[in-house]
């Protein structure tokens, strides 16, 4: 009996690690009101919070478009969630394969060079449309390849600045909601205000607190 019982209070134990190691920062995540709209049209990722829009970076999306087929290279579109953020600490510039850091640093811009560097967060797809990204291994990540952030460029991914990846990194938690829109970022914005899954507030309350470009 009092086996059974020791092993009852260990199950228990594990049950209630798990939860908060997985639950607990989805639910800080949920109730923080934060989430990042990335508008494909406008080429830029905005962070909001409670209807105000707290940062804004620009990004690099697909050169093949948007989409979720596997081997079709495209961004997908709509609700996504970070499953996952890999580098915490790692140097700017430092190269990750298989999402582990190879030890090399790259400058930006490094001639003929177009690894993942510096951040990584993970994307898992909420909707139908975007099932497959986390298969996938759709990231936002930082790219060596800055002259071209502002334009499609990407193979599927969402690429950033070194420097502007450390910092969205640093504010979005694991389980915070990514939406990706072929509208523009200001309308995306006043769609998003106005959908259940962010619910920022009265309609258009989106204002901005500081532009990171």
């Amino acid at each position: 009996m009092p086996h059974a019982f020791s092993f009852g209070m260990r199950s228990a134990a594990i049950g209630i690690l798990c939860f908060c190691l997985f639950a607990i920062p989805r639910l800080f995540a949920w109730e923080s009101g934060r989430c990042a709209i990335v508008s494909v049209r406008d080429q830029k990722i905005a962070v909001v919070e409670n209807g105000y829009t707290i940062a804004r970076f620009p990004v690099s999306t697909s050169r093949y478009g948007v989409g979720d087929g596997f081997n079709s290279f495209a961004t997908p579109l709509g609700y996504m969630e970070i499953a996952g953020k890999i580098g915490d600490g790692a140097p700017l510039g430092a190269v990750f394969r298989h999402r582990r850091m190879t030890g090399e640093i790259l400058p930006p811009n490094a001639s003929g060079r177009d690894p993942i560097v510096t951040r990584i967060l993970w994307l898992r797809g909420l909707e139908a449309q975007n099932a497959n990204a986390f298969s996938r291994n759709i990231y936002i990540h930082g790219t060596p390849v800055e002259h071209l952030i502002g334009r499609p460029a990407s193979y599927g991914c969402i690429r950033m600045r070194s420097k502007d990846v450390i910092q969205l990194f640093d504010m979005m938690p694991v389980g915070a909601m990514v939406q990706v829109s072929q509208d523009s970022l200001s309308r995306a914005i006043a769609s998003a205000d106005q959908t259940p899954r962010f619910g920022f507030g009265s309609p258009g309350d989106a204002r901005l607190a500081w532009d990171g470009r």
